[in-house]
């Protein structure tokens, strides 16, 4: 299927239901579509299915309902001959949707449909064509950026800064949970538990399958290469050596904590990479655990560099690392004493001072509690302090 210019390429279909006429107006309809050639019509799915080893097509047109072998069991039997071959459902049941989902359909056409439905189905054909034709090099294709850090979100690798978007809040959500387990497949009852807990099971299933089919849908209009895996009653993410931004910093983080000599360049790095806590802001109750994990993980490796600036005599570094553990944790009281001493030490009364106001509200209002006895003492200190000198640093 070679192109020249901007000529799409012809798309060969094969075409299987057992009553003449909608094969006829399928065929009637596909012809309104530019670039699609039909290379085989079949009454019988089981002569079909053995012209498949001999004919090459791009795609195949499917019914469910036909006497001898139901069209969902001819669609398994062409997934073992060709397994990435798209394969449209055309019916008129509705109830099968969920099934043709499982055995990773292309489309669901409810019959009767309309040509522009069916053009709809054939870009999607097309689209995905292009890709095969255009990845030479795998090694060298635009990869989108999958952030997890800060909130979630996945910018697209063709439109700098466009980030993808989501028809619901359910399907971004079933999104960042499979991309949570990092490839791994998850059970549909775990999937439903974490997105849906306390639902009817049948209304849940209902669900996940149509933010299953959305979120396919979306990923592949929007030119993300996440393909989303069914296997063993569950799905999987797999990302195809995308990089999330959570894995990296982990690793470094991790790295910088087995150190012996520390190596300054991290310091930088390592803060830059952290844009927030893990799935900051999304409500996902499931990402709790992880988040707490990774903000201990930082704030371990934030006290490290603050002993390790401390004995360098390197202060406004080691304060530096003390403000951002009190960011991680405005209420660490431990944290906030020692950076009101720092400050006081390197004659920042001001700075020290502003730290007194900031813990004793976050202490406060988080914890509904007052002070401890040592960080009062301490608070008096520094408020007196500037109080006798309210002009200077």
């Amino acid at each position: 299927m070679n192109r020249k210019g901007d000529q799409k390429p012809m798309i060969r279909v094969m075409l299987i239901d057992d009553e003449e006429d909608a094969l006829n107006l399928l065929e009637i309809l596909l012809g309104q579509v530019r670039n699609v050639e039909v290379a085989g019509r079949y009454l019988n799915p089981i002569q079909a299915i053995d012209a498949l080893s001999q004919t090459m097509v791009d795609a195949v047109f499917l019914d469910i309902q036909m006497p001898g072998m139901k069209g969902t069991e001819a669609a398994r039997r062409i997934r073992n001959i060709s397994p990435e071959l798209p394969i449209i459902f055309t019916t008129a049941y509705a109830e099968y949707a969920l099934e043709a989902f499982e055995i990773d359909s292309t489309d669901y056409l409810l019959k009767p449909f309309t040509a522009g439905r069916l053009e709809n189905t054939v870009a999607r054909i097309t689209k995905n064509l292009y890709k095969e034709a255009d990845t030479v090099q795998p090694n060298q294709a635009p990869v989108p950026s999958v952030h997890s850090l800060g909130g979630f979100h996945i910018v697209s690798p063709i439109e700098t800064d466009k980030e993808v978007m989501w028809r619901t809040k359910k399907e971004r959500e079933l999104c960042a949970f499979l991309i949570h387990h990092e490839g791994k497949r998850v059970n549909a009852g775990v999937i439903i538990e974490a997105l849906w807990p306390g639902y009817d099971l049948d209304k849940a299933k209902s669900y996940l399958y149509t933010c299953l089919s959305y979120l396919r849908r979306s990923l592949t209009d929007q030119d993300i290469p996440i393909h989303i895996r069914k296997g063993n009653q569950g799905f999987s993410a797999e990302l195809n050596d995308i990089i999330i931004d959570v894995s990296p910093f982990e690793t470094l983080l991790n790295q910088i904590l087995d150190e012996e000599n520390m190596q300054e360049k991290h310091y930088n790095q390592m803060n830059e990479m952290y844009t927030g806590d893990y799935m900051d802001g999304c409500n996902f109750d499931w990402a709790i655990a992880r988040q707490l994990e990774i903000k201990s993980l930082y704030a371990r490796v934030l006290r490290k560099w603050n002993r390790y600036y401390r004995s360098q005599e390197k202060l406004s570094l080691a304060a530096d690392s003390l403000q951002r553990l009190l960011k991680l944790h405005p209420d660490s009281e431990i944290d906030g004493r020692a950076l009101i001493r720092l400050h006081l030490e390197l004659g920042n009364r001001s700075e020290a001072y502003r730290v007194c106001l900031q813990l004793e509200q976050a202490v406060r209002v988080q914890l509904g509690t007052e002070l401890e006895e040592e960080t009062m003492l301490l608070v008096r200190q520094t408020m007196e302090r500037q109080s006798a000198h309210p002009n200077e640093s």
